[in-house]
């Protein structure tokens, strides 16, 4: 088997039954699976892969495993020797799978590949970023953002100076759609399963990078992400944005304490 495609899915049915129909639109030309883990969604979702994706394994859990968890349950259960991470807001429009696979297979030392991923309007998602510095993540949710100092930093992290219309070597790459070698997998472990919904993406690319693989962003491919910010969008007193805190807090307790394995400067050094 040479691509397992894992999506994680926890009430997003409507998304869900899209993101198959993609796939097997524009399947890889090479031997794939595709696992579904539902985290105990209890929508339909489960009904929809039994009755019209019967080729699908399913995975169901008992609860909400969450983004990290509920993925490496689905890469436990999988057998390719690459591992496409597929949110269910993903819509593949061309054969961009195989094109991201080409590209690894020609990259030995490339851990994982993220692609160029458009907004429904076709502008381009910024999906490759530096690594955070510790206040980043507060700036972007609160009104400290408003100010310019707190823009300058943030511009920076979302990787502003770059033009994200060519290939290069990035810090970490959003976890929407990623494909990611498992030989790698293997050698650095599964997503970090203390964070339960953000910053597993951020935790796992610098791992690759202390083990000294890389990390790509890839322009060639033709991708659509319904992404919402969840979290900043819906206010301090929803539980999504306490969910963000926490799992940034953790973070900081885990990985903080060691520099990033990365930092790429050739772009624009800060100043």
């Amino acid at each position: 088997m040479e691509i397992s495609i894992i999506i994680n899915n926890y009430k997003t049915k409507g998304l869900l039954k899209q993101c198959l129909r993609g796939i097997y639109a524009y399947p890889p030309s090479v031997d794939y699976e595709i696992i579904v883990v539902d985290n105990n969604s209890k929508d339909g979702s489960v009904e929809i892969v039994k009755e019209q994706f019967k080729q699908v394994k399913l995975i169901e859990a008992r609860e909400n495993l969450g983004h990290h968890k509920g993925n490496n349950l689905g890469i436990k259960n999988s057998s390719g020797r690459y591992i496409l991470i597929l949110n269910t807001d993903i819509a593949l429009l061309d054969n961009s799978v195989d094109k991201m696979y080409q590209f690894m297979e020609s990259h030995q030392a490339a851990a994982l590949v993220g692609p160029k991923l458009k907004n429904p309007d076709g502008s381009t998602q910024l999906s490759c970023m530096r690594f955070p510095s510790k206040l980043v993540p507060i700036y972007r949710r609160t009104f400290l953002g408003n100010f310019a100092f707190a823009k300058k930093e943030i511009d920076y992290y979302l990787m502003k100076d770059f033009d994200h219309l060519s290939t290069r070597e990035v810090d970490w790459i959003l976890g929407a759609c990623v494909l990611v070698r498992k030989a790698a997998i293997d050698k650095v472990g599964l997503m970090d399963e203390d964070l339960f919904l953000y910053f597993g993406d951020i935790a796992w690319c610098n791992k690759f990078w202390e083990f000294n693989y890389k990390v790509y962003y890839f322009v060639d491919a033709d991708i659509v992400h319904y992404h919402k910010r969840e979290s900043a969008q819906s206010g301090i007193f929803s539980f999504v944005f306490w969910i963000h805190i926490i799992d940034w807090i953790r973070y900081l307790k885990k990985y903080s304490s060691k520099p990033n394995a990365k930092k790429l400067q050739s772009i624009s050094p800060r100043t």
